[in-house]
């Protein structure tokens, strides 16, 4: 693997976006196991994108505006629930028990769901892919699911190191109480801001 490919993923992966903001928030309200639990939701919503784009699947929807928009608008949608949730909860974030399992679960689901509604991210594995697939055949899959692979490495260490340093600094963060409201309108406009972002995004 070049350093070109690194370096790119390492741009694309570290730019704030939804996984980041999560993972951020996960640590912030739950502590460090759930911020890597996030990270790690966050990049199992990759696999579906992966596989699409190693089948060619991200043609279709690449060519299909049908499926784009539907994938598109279900991810706008998300997120605005998002927002909508963050913003009306009121819960006492040093009252959350992060070993609870149910916690565990909520977690990963709504990081999973995260990147899974992101067709954008489909297309970018689409293009971004085969620019350092080497081999023909057989060996350009392999060459793709390994570029997959460790761009899903670099995805859950550059987002767990978000949610650690988030878990980090919990305990200062709950005992400003204005700081921990400012937080959450901060997440919920955040993921309105990137809810608008895609909106507007064409193929």
């Amino acid at each position: 693997m070049s350093w070109a490919f690194w370096l790119t993923t390492l741009i694309v992966v570290a730019t704030p976006g939804t996984g980041a903001v999560y993972s951020i928030s996960a640590g912030l309200s739950r502590g460090l196991r759930a911020a890597l639990l996030a990270a790690f939701g966050c990049t199992l919503g990759v696999v579906p994108h992966m596989i699409a784009a190693i089948t060619g699947l991200a043609a279709l929807l690449n060519a299909s505006a049908i499926a784009f928009s539907a994938l598109k608008w279900a991810g706008v949608a998300y997120l605005i629930y998002l927002a909508y949730q963050t913003w009306r909860d009121r819960s006492d974030l040093a009252a959350v028990d992060a070993s609870e399992p149910a916690s565990f679960w909520e977690v990963i689901r709504t990081a999973v769901l995260i990147n899974l509604l992101n067709p954008k991210l489909t297309i970018f594995f689409f293009a971004f892919l085969p620019q350092f697939v080497t081999g023909a055949g057989t060996a350009t899959t392999l060459s793709m699911v390994w570029l997959s692979l460790a761009f899903m490495a670099v995805t859950f260490v550059v987002f767990a190191g978000y949610g650690i340093f988030a878990a980090s600094v919990r305990d200062q963060v709950l005992r400003r109480p204005r700081v921990v409201t400012w937080l959450r309108g901060s997440f919920a406009g955040t993921y309105l801001l990137l809810a608008g972002r895609l909106a507007v995004q064409e193929r």
